[in-house]
């Protein structure tokens, strides 16, 4: 029962972020929310116009994790702070370039990159 219940929210998820990933926006055609999952952030966009909020949403339960910026161009937004398993983190890309940003948790396993145009 419980694999079934897991299994049917993980379709749910990726049917959700299929459906979104290419929607049309203010973010370069990319969304600009976050699921964080247990170990995966999901939709991690490719594309955001700089200027542009991302917002990261703790998906419920989760077990616990952060948004940690390891590089990017001038001044990075503060990281997320303490492991969170719920609640939500934003941040503002202000100038053009490439983000990348991880778990303090997981690490490398569990990372995103974000180019900001």
């Amino acid at each position: 029962m419980r694999r079934t219940a897991f299994l049917a929210l993980f379709v749910s998820l990726a049917f959700t972020a299929c459906s979104s990933s290419t929607s049309p926006g203010s973010s370069g055609g990319r969304s600009t929310a976050i699921t964080v999952g247990n170990d995966f952030y999901s939709i991690s966009p490719d594309t955001v116009v700089s200027g542009a909020t991302i917002t990261w949403t703790w998906a419920t339960p989760s077990n616990g994790h952060t948004v940690n910026w390891d590089s990017g161009p001038g001044a990075l937004p503060p990281n997320s702070g303490a492991t969170q398993t719920s609640g939500t983190y934003v941040a503002t890309l202000t100038t053009a370039g490439t983000y990348h940003y991880h778990c303090a948790v997981h690490g490398a396993a569990m990372s995103g990159v974000i180019v900001a145009q």
